[in-house]
């Protein structure tokens, strides 16, 4: 082999040595200040396995007269240890998931510049080990009280559920809230700075104008790249499925082992789910991505019900001053708006589960202060002005 591929190798391996110590510090890191016996003994097979990588690394450079980086823990990744472990397990191993991955395509590259068939077959190996391993990091959760047919009835089953309890509903709430808010707001600061002149109900409908477009604009956008990740996804994890069904079905035994299923059931259940490809597709994408392959987010659906809610909170403020002028379409504007605001922070546990008259009470209590201070400083300018 040219001596400039062999020192490509070498300075590979060595790097590779490196990130799998990195690594094998990260899951002992979250291991130790995991509560949850299971996720725990997963997190610490996971570190002995980077561990068993590391250690092949170092065996091969020894081979080869090589020598091993000096062994260190930089302040950044002690920092970035940290912060995993302040953010929790289950969103670190979301970011382990992400690197797992880089790790994966830097050992695919190493396998062009192997030395020997021996090197190839084992950096495939320890590719395929992370693979496994960013997807598996995605499943690490606690065991429940369901019983094993039970637990796999919910999983196949909850992609017809499990997606939609927001849904448009919540898009809707949460479409009024913004429009009653925003609008509140202008309406306030130009009833402040004209006495609740026919400028307030100009500014009112041109602010809900605005904000409904928008909204509905941001919706469609946003969930229309979502709709094309998630697709991205399964068609992945559908060319995973049918390139290799034996790394599959290996993985979603030990997804299911992660749950609490015994080893034998396991790989049982998932022998019975692999002869069905498109329910095996399903689990799959469930359990690595939290994704349901029949309920794909509609962006015309999300645009529609943000565009209407928010124009709908939108306009309640600006009710009054159809009506009348001055003051008593402020205070009118003002009353109204405020049980507005309760009403839709209560309809708010729909999709959050809190107490409505708590949610109702904040959403109050937010929005007069936003009131408060707009027709404060809409006194102060309408005085400048004039």
């Amino acid at each position: 082999m040219p001596t400039e591929d062999n020192a490509r190798f070498i300075a590979g391996l060595q790097e590779a040595w490196r990130k799998e110590r990195a690594t094998n510090r990260i899951y002992n890191e979250l291991a130790a200040h995991e509560k949850s016996e299971p996720r725990r003994k997963v997190l610490l097979q996971l570190a002995a396995t980077e561990a068993g990588h590391a250690q092949k690394w170092a065996t091969r450079l020894a081979e080869l007269g090589a020598p091993l980086p000096p062994e260190s823990d930089p302040l950044r990744e002690r920092l970035w240890r940290w912060m995993l472990v302040q953010q929790g397990t289950d969103q670190a191993l979301a970011s382990i998931e992400r690197a797992e991955d880089d790790d994966t395509e830097m050992y695919g590259n190493l396998v062009g510049v192997a030395p020997t068939e021996a090197d190839r077959q084992a950096l495939k190996s320890v590719q395929q080990d992370e693979a496994t391993h960013g997807r598996l990091a995605h499943g690490v959760t606690t065991p429940g009280p369901q019983t094993v047919q039970v637990r796999l009835d919910t999983i196949l089953g909850r992609e017809r559920w499990h997606h939609r309890g927001g849904g448009w509903i919540g898009q809707a709430i949460y479409g009024a809230n913004d429009g009653l808010g925003s609008v509140f707001g202008i309406v306030s600061g130009v009833a402040g700075a004209t006495a609740g002149g026919p400028a307030v109900l100009i500014a009112g409908l041109a602010g809900m104008l605005a904000s409904a477009l928008s909204m509905g604009s941001g919706a469609y956008l946003a969930t229309k790249a979502d709709r094309e990740v998630q697709e991205a996804e399964i068609q992945r994890e559908r060319r995973e499925l049918e390139r290799n069904p034996e790394e599959e079905t290996e993985e979603l035994a030990l997804f299911y082992q992660l749950k609490g299923v015994p080893e034998a059931e396991a790989r049982q259940l998932t022998q019975r789910l692999m002869v069905q490809p498109e329910n095996a597709l399903r689990t799959l994408a469930s359990e690595e991505l939290g994704l349901s392959v029949e309920s794909y987010p509609n962006p015309w659906v999300a645009a529609i019900s943000a565009t209407l809610s928010t124009a709908a909170g939108a306009f309640i403020p600006i009710i009054p001053f159809f009506f009348a002028r001055g003051y008593p379409a402020i205070i009118a504007s003002f009353a109204i708006s405020t049980l507005a605001h309760f009403l839709i922070g209560a309809a708010k546990t729909v999709v959050t589960g809190l107490s409505p008259w708590k949610s109702g009470l904040e959403m109050t209590a937010v929005g007069l202060g936003e009131a408060l201070i707009t027709y404060g400083l809409g006194l102060l300018f309408g005085g400048l002005v004039h």
